[in-house]
């Protein structure tokens, strides 16, 4: 089943409510695209590759490593909301099926390849979340560079053509309230 206002395909789109809301949403992938791409093209794509799944698995086994007993602890918590994180995301992005600004949006360039054709939620951001609240929880001077990581995160994935900065602020929502669940529940 498909949500019909995720479907940002043009005159398919046919709920008022959201009309004004996705045409900013695009209005917006559009500007950032343009203004951000070329000239910070290399950044984009640096904070890309960071944001993988080998890059979050170093940090992970970081914690572990030099986090003591606390630390073994708090990379299997990581590991675990990771494996939930990466459930919800598949289920919703199989769901929503909403086409990348690259693909739908005239103007907006495609700057890195996506790792799958749809944009809702951006997956990136939404693990990004996820593993810096839960291991800022564990370590709060983490955030100072968790923090920053996670909104440079959400900048690149609009930025590089691929995600709407709805996707963004939903993955990020997203994540945070699978970290904010799983630290409930310990």
């Amino acid at each position: 089943m498909q949500t019909r206002w995720l479907r940002a395909e043009g005159p398919r789109l046919t709920a008022p409510r959201w009309a004004r809301v996705l045409e900013w949403d695009r209005a917006c992938a559009l500007n950032l695209n343009r203004a951000l791409a070329a000239p910070y093209e290399r950044l984009w794509l640096a904070v890309d590759r960071l944001g993988g799944f080998w890059s979050w698995a170093a940090v992970m086994v970081a914690i572990a490593y030099f986090g003591g007993a606390l630390g073994r602890y708090c990379a299997l918590h990581m590991l675990i909301a990771g494996g939930c994180a990466l459930a919800c995301y598949k289920l919703i992005k199989n769901s929503a099926c909403r086409a990348r600004p690259c693909v739908i949006v005239n103007g907006v360039r495609r700057c890195a390849e996506p790792l799958d054709k749809w944009s809702f939620p951006s997956g990136h951001v939404l693990h990004a979340a996820a593993f810096s609240t839960i291991a800022s929880a564990y370590y709060p001077g983490l955030a100072v560079v968790l923090l920053p990581f996670l909104v440079l995160s959400g900048i690149s994935r609009i930025a590089l053509g691929l995600h709407y900065p709805s996707d963004v602020l939903a993955g990020a929502a997203i994540g945070a309230a699978i970290a904010a669940a799983s630290l409930a529940l310990i």
